[in-house]
C-alpha cells in the first residue's frame, strides 16, 4: 500500500506599505518611475547618511497587526541584517529579528473542508531592496534602487496550512484587511504583496516535520497554487526514492512550471544581526495605540453582517460586493445618493462586472463616480429610459463617467410615451407581421414577444415596453 503524505506549508508575505514616501527618507515610493530617479544618498547607501524612521509606516504596522488579532510590542527596535547583494546598496537591510512589532495573532480562513484558524508567527517591519535587471544583449546586470528603501512590512504565518486552497484562502483574506485599512494596496502583478513559500513534506500522522524548502518569485495566486503542487510532487518522488529532501531556497519558473534550487538555506547567525546602531527604540505609547484602534475601518466581516442588516442584501450580493473595498465604497455611496440599495447591487453584480471580464479589468481600476449610477438608477425608475437604453447609457458611464441625464438629452434617448406615435408604430408592425398576428390567435405566446420585438426596434428602443405590449394586446 503507498504510503499517505501531508503537506506542511509556513508564508513569508511581503507587503509594501502605501505611503507617499520611504522608510527611512524622504524619496517617492511610486511605482514606476525612470531608473534610480526616487532615490537619495539616504537610500542608496551613501557612506555618512543617516535613516530617519518615517511614523506612518509604524502607524500602518499596528493597524495591520490589530486586524489580524496579534499583540503590539510597544517596545521594539530594528536590527541590521548584513548581507552582500548587488541590490543591497548599504550591505545591510534595516529589519526587526529581536523584537518585531507584532507577535502572535491569526485569521480565521473558510475553504471547502471548513473553517480553521491560521496563527501568525510575527509581523516585522523593514526596507525592501532596489531591483536587478538583467540585460541579455549587454550581457551585464543593471542596478535600480528606486524600490529600495520601500517600507514593507513582512507577515510570517505558523506552518497551519496544509494545502494550496488554504494558502489562497489566507492569502485573499489577508490582502483584503490590508487593502481595507488602506495599508497597501497588494497588487500582485507590481510586486506589492509577494509570497514565499515554506512547503514540507511527512508521512501522515507522523509528529515530526519534514526537510522545509522555500519558494521565492511567486507573483499570482496561480503560480502559487502550481509551485505548491509541484514542490509537493518533487518531494514526495524523493523521499519515495530513499532520497533526502535538502533544506533551500528554490526559484519558481512558471513558464516552465518547475522549480530550481538557488542557494542553501542561511540561518539567522549567517545574516550577523544585531541591534541597528543608527536609530532609536520605537516606543508606542498607551495613548497612541488606542488612536490607531480606534480610527481602524469597519472591515469585510462586519461589513457584511450590516449590508444584509441595514440594506437586506441577499447573502450572495454582500459577498460579491464586499470583495473589492472599491465595490464596496463604491455601493455605499451610490446607495446613499439615490437611496436604492439592491438596484445598485444589482447594476454592480451584473453590467459592472460584465464590462470588468470583458476588458480584463480588477474592481480598483473602477473610474466612475456614485453620483452617474445613482443618476441612471433614476433615469431608469421614473420610466425616462427603458433597460435597454440604460444599459447602452451604462458603458458610456463605465468608460468615460459621461453625465447620464446629459447624454440621454443630447442622443434623444428618451422613452417615447407619446400614445399616437406609438400606435401608428404599432399599427404597422401588426400590418406587416400578419403571420404571427395569425399565430397570436391561435394561442401562441411567443408571437406577441415577437411583435413587441419588432414595435421596439421601429421605435430605435426608445419605447416604453410596457405601453407597447398594452397597445398591442389591445389592438389585436
Amino acid at each position: 500500500m503507498s504510503k499517505q503524505y501531508e503537506t506542511v506549508i509556513g508564508l513569508e508575505v511581503h507587503v509594501e506599505l502605501a505611503t507617499k514616501t520611504k522608510i527611512f527618507c524622504s524619496c517617492s515610493t511610486a511605482f514606476g518611475g525612470a531608473p534610480n530617479t526616487h532615490t537619495c544618498p539616504v537610500c542608496t547607501g551613501m557612506p555618512g547618511s543617516l535613516p530617519v524612521l518615517n511614523k506612518k509606516v509604524v502607524e500602518y504596522a499596528i493597524a495591520v497587526g490589530l486586524a489580524t488579532n496579534c499583540s503590539i510590542t510597544q517596545y521594539c527596535k530594528f536590527d541590521r541584517k548584513n548581507y552582500f547583494y548587488p541590490d543591497n546598496p548599504q550591505n545591510y537591510q534595516i529589519s526587526q529579528l529581536y523584537l518585531p512589532i507584532c507577535r502572535n495573532g491569526g485569521i480565521e480562513i473558510e475553504t471547502a473542508s471548513g473553517t480553521k484558524t491560521v496563527g501568525i508567527h510575527e509581523i516585522h517591519m523593514e526596507e525592501d531592496a532596489g531591483k536587478l535587471i538583467h540585460d541579455e544583449w549587454e550581457d551585464c546586470s543593471l542596478v535600480d534602487y528606486n524600490r529600495s528603501g520601500v517600507p514593507l512590512i513582512e507577515i510570517v504565518s505558523e506552518p497551519d496550512m496544509r494545502s494550496a486552497e488554504e494558502v489562497i484562502a489566507y492569502l485573499e483574506k489577508l490582502r483584503l484587511i490590508i487593502q481595507y485599512l488602506g495599508a497597501s494596496d497588494c497588487k500582485l502583478q507590481e510586486g506589492s504583496m509577494r509570497a514565499d513559500v515554506n512547503l514540507s513534506v511527512r508521512e501522515a500522522g507522523a509528529a515530526e516535520f519534514g526537510t522545509r524548502t522555500e519558494m521565492k518569485n511567486l507573483n499570482s495566486f496561480k503560480a502559487i497554487t502550481r509551485a505548491i503542487e509541484g514542490e509537493r510532487a518533487r518531494q514526495i518522488e524523493l523521499l519515495e526514492e530513499g532520497k533526502a529532501v535538502v533544506q533551500e531556497t528554490r526559484r519558481w519558473d512558471d513558464n516552465k512550471e518547475y522549480s530550481y534550487a538557488m542557494r542553501s538555506k542561511e540561518d539567522a547567525q549567517d545574516y550577523r544581526y544585531f541591534p541597528e546602531p543608527d536609530l532609536t527604540p520605537v516606543v508606542i505609547g498607551d495613548e497612541w495605540l488606542e488612536q490607531i484602534r480606534t480610527a481602524q475601518p469597519e472591515l469585510r466581516t462586519e461589513k457584511l453582517a450590516r449590508y444584509k442588516e441595514e440594506y437586506h442584501l441577499p447573502d450572495y450580493d454582500a459577498q460579491i460586493i464586499t470583495e473589492s473595498k472599491k465595490m464596496a465604497d463604491l455601493f455605499e455611496s451610490t446607495a446613499k445618493i439615490c437611496g436604492k440599495p439592491k438596484k445598485v447591487s444589482n447594476w454592480l453584480m451584473v453590467e459592472t462586472m460584465r464590462l470588468l471580464k470583458e476588458q480584463g479589468k480588477e474592481p480598483e481600476e473602477i473610474s466612475f463616480s456614485p453620483k452617474n449610477l445613482a443618476a441612471l438608477i433614476d433615469l431608469v425608475d421614473s420610466g425616462t429610459i427603458n433597460n435597454t437604453v440604460a444599459k447602452d447609457v451604462f458603458e458610456q458611464i463605465f468608460k468615460n463617467d459621461t453625465d447620464p441625464e446629459k447624454y440621454v438629452e443630447e442622443n434623444g434617448l428618451k422613452t417615447v410615451n407619446d400614445e399616437s406615435a406609438l400606435r401608428k408604430a404599432v399599427e404597422q408592425v401588426i400590418q406587416e407581421n400578419q403571420q404571427s398576428v395569425q399565430d397570436y390567435h391561435n394561442g401562441k405566446e411567443k408571437a406577441l414577444g415577437f411583435l413587441v420585438g419588432q414595435t421596439m426596434k421601429a421605435m430605435k428602443g426608445k419605447a416604453n415596453p410596457a405601453m407597447v405590449n398594452q397597445m398591442l394586446k389591445e389592438l389585436l
